[in-house]
């Protein structure tokens, strides 16, 4: 995409005038079918139509325990997650939406106090601000101010992948969360394809192979990136499937944490966590990642990274905490392999983070 218009303008023409809406996408990297948990549900149910028919997305980027918590939405588009993530925030809570798109930060700000109305909020919760996500400087956005950001489907559109992570990073309080979901790649895109304005637009050709992220956020501060889920992507378009040949790609939902005291491997401390089954959207066990499942009176053991993301977190006071880090047992077997994600069965749903 190294026309005479330049990136930024290629994909704002893509989401601002070539699509009109969902259905114009012309493959499915973008709207990977999924079902959600009930508190989602009923909050997307609330959501103004026209914010609906305006959506791309291709994962749950909606976290747990988001009360009274400054939210901000990487690429808010339309505004779809920014209006539910207003009502699981509440009328203490805030959220914020960068988007570079005016035509559709136009829908996103016309139904502000429609989403206010409905949830019931005296005034509305919800900002959303005309910038990239790569200068969120730019924007107004100071040091350490967010609780969590979040972004769905949007990360793979920018040109400069470091920088978003290093300004999300920089925004980010201690203890703070990154929560997103993307599409990778298996391997490196070729220039030509990198330069397609369809596949970019697509959010394929844009798509970080997954090694060369992980490294990315490493070096921005985010030590132990955590996955979610992951979902293999069929295209559905035999013209762009003969354009990709053997590259695959794959909708991933990652959580990435602000801690300071995180360490580039899962080390062995004797430490151990049971949870107390006291968030309200997950009553019987709590899921931090894709091979940590928290049932809830099990004391499971951790490694010191998990204990930290739980202990150093808005999870803090869900969980009962064993043991320090004073004495070390080596490296901890128990964090699952070198894997980023699942490779097998395309036909499972993502059905959110709690049981």
């Amino acid at each position: 995409m190294s026309g005479k218009k330049g990136l930024h303008q290629e994909v704002q023409d893509y989401y601002g005038k070539t699509l009109q809406t969902s259905t114009d996408l012309k493959t499915n990297a973008c709207c990977t079918v999924q079902s959600f948990p009930d508190h989602i549900k009923k909050a997307m149910a609330q959501i103004h139509d026209e914010v609906h028919s305006k959506y791309y997305g291709c994962g749950l980027a909606i976290p747990e325990n988001l009360d009274g918590l400054a939210v901000l939405d990487l690429g808010s588009g339309s505004g779809r997650d920014a209006y539910i993530l207003s009502k699981l925030v509440g009328e203490k809570g805030k959220v914020v939406g960068v988007d570079m798109t005016p035509e559709q930060l136009d829908v996103a700000r016309r139904h502000q106090d429609y989403h206010a109305t409905t949830f019931g909020h005296g005034e509305s919760n919800t900002e959303f601000i005309h910038g990239h996500i790569e200068h969120l400087d730019q924007c107004g956005l100071k040091d350490e101010s967010f609780d969590v950001a979040v972004s769905n489907c949007v990360i793979n559109l920018a040109k400069d992948k470091e920088a978003v992570l290093r300004e999300t990073y920089r925004v980010l309080k201690e203890g703070g969360e990154l929560y997103f979901s993307d599409v990778y790649a298996d391997r490196r895109i070729p220039k030509h394809l990198i330069d397609d304005p369809v596949l970019y637009g697509e959010c394929l050709s844009g798509a970080l192979y997954w090694n060369d992220f992980l490294t990315l956020a490493k070096k921005v501060g985010f030590i132990d990136p955590r996955t979610i889920k992951s979902i293999p992507i069929t295209i559905e378009n035999k013209e762009i499937e003969k354009k990709v040949g053997s590259i695959k790609f794959y909708s991933v939902t990652y959580r990435l944490y602000k801690i300071n005291s995180l360490e580039s491997d899962c080390e062995d401390y004797g430490q151990a966590v049971a949870y107390k089954g006291t968030l309200k959207e997950c009553p019987n066990a709590f899921e931090l990642d894709d091979h940590h499942l928290f049932e809830k009176g099990k004391v499971i053991s951790v490694c010191g990274n998990t204990f930290d993301m739980l202990a150093a977190t808005r999870f803090k006071n869900h969980f009962t905490f064993y043991g320090d880090q004073e004495t070390h047992y080596g490296i901890f077997e128990g964090c699952g392999g070198a894997a980023p994600f699942n490779t097998g069965n395309t036909s499972t749903p993502e059905t959110g983070a709690c049981c």
